[in-house]
């Protein structure tokens, strides 16, 4: 036999009243919108003293950098420009070496023909 019995079920708690701790609740309407936040707009950061802002899917500098960041921008699309203008005239410069070759080639050829027929000429004199 157990010494103090085989049943051991404390008393439940009754439930707590949740009681906010945040102050929020009674604040106007417009003030608790701008606590909160409801007013949003592109997400914004500050790192090492610069300003940046989300937009169109990049990171721009907000503060005194914006006329730097279209420049690199508007770099970055004339390098990208000029990067495919590059491989255009590559493709041109061994397209142009293979007509090239192959012209060479057959001048080759000719000429080995022409020697064949002058000594075809001279053997028949």
């Amino acid at each position: 036999m157990p010494l103090f019995g085989n049943n051991f079920s404390p008393k439940k708690t009754p439930p707590r009243k949740s009681a906010s701790l945040s102050n929020l609740h009674a604040l106007e309407r417009s003030v608790k919108e701008i606590e909160i936040g409801m007013e949003y707009g592109p997400p914004n950061m500050n790192i090492a003293g610069q300003s940046l802002k989300f937009e169109n899917g990049q990171w721009v500098a907000e503060s005194g950098g914006s006329v730097a960041q279209k420049e690199v921008q508007r770099l970055r699309k004339r390098n990208q420009q000029l990067e495919e203008e590059n491989n255009l005239l590559k493709l041109k410069v061994e397209l142009l070496l293979d007509m090239l070759t192959e012209t060479t080639a057959e001048s080759h050829l000719m000429e080995q023909e022409l020697d064949g027929m002058k000594n075809l000429g001279t053997r028949r004199k």
